[in-house]
């Protein structure tokens, strides 16, 4: 591993660690020291990567973005692929201490404030990007106003997550989402386009594997051409070609 690597490394360690810190104890109630000291670090070595508990505060929400692409997996829908990405980031919540503490970053006041706005306007304008193209492609009805039902899947999104939580510590988010999709869709999306949606409680496993088989295509399909490209050059007809 490189130096540039392992700095990497220890930098996403720390926002990872920072992300439970932040789930357990909230901005207020966490200390610089508890992020470091869980890792082992010094303290030296924590401020080498981050100025202070703001500035970790900050990379901790931009967790809650993601760094996957949008859509995870394509579809025939645009609908669906929207579906696909709530239902996998409601499938995340409950096991991911980080997305746990980004979530409880977004919700609380403190020096973070305006940073903690980016996560929600984030959210809108995907959701408002996947319901415009779902309405350019004939998906949704022609009264809908893109921007207010951005704007209300944000909302309504926010509101169960955090009933799941203080209901079950998130082991119903999924289903809560689905319940929500269900009654929501209806009143957007075109009756011929909502009979082929997916948004059933267990979607999110669907859909992973469903990444997972293109990913390990696409990988094989690398290695195919790496292994003949190799060939080629190896062959002394094909250079003499």
């Amino acid at each position: 591993m490189t130096q540039k690597e392992q700095s990497r490394r220890t930098r996403r360690l720390i926002v990872e660690a920072a992300g439970a810190v932040f789930a357990e104890k909230g901005f207020n109630g966490a200390a610089i020291a508890d992020v470091y000291q869980r890792l082992g670090l010094t303290k030296g070595a924590f401020y080498y990567y981050f100025k202070g508990k703001e500035e970790l505060a900050l990379a901790v929400l931009d967790s809650q973005i993601g760094e996957g692409t949008y859509p995870l997996v394509p579809r025939s829908t645009r609908l669906q692929e929207m579906i696909d990405g709530g239902m996998v980031f409601a499938a995340t919540i409950p096991h991911d201490p980080l997305v746990q503490g980004s979530l409880r970053l977004s919700l609380e006041r403190g020096a973070h404030h305006q940073d903690r706005l980016r996560p929600y306007r984030t959210w809108i304008a995907q959701n408002r990007y996947a319901l415009a193209r779902a309405k350019d492609g004939g998906e949704l009805h022609a009264h809908v106003d893109v921007d207010s039902v951005a704007e209300l899947f944000a909302g309504a999104f926010t509101g169960i997550q955090v009933l799941s939580e203080v209901l079950s510590d998130w082991a119903d988010l999924e289903e809560r989402t689905s319940v929500l999709l269900k009654h929501v869709l209806p009143t957007i999306a075109l009756p011929g386009v909502l009979a082929q949606l997916d948004m059933a409680p267990g979607r999110a496993e669907r859909v992973m594997a469903d990444f997972e088989r293109i990913r390990r295509g696409l990988a094989e399909a690398d290695a195919a051409a790496a292994a003949e490209a190799g060939n080629e050059a190896a062959d002394p007809a094909a250079v003499a070609e």
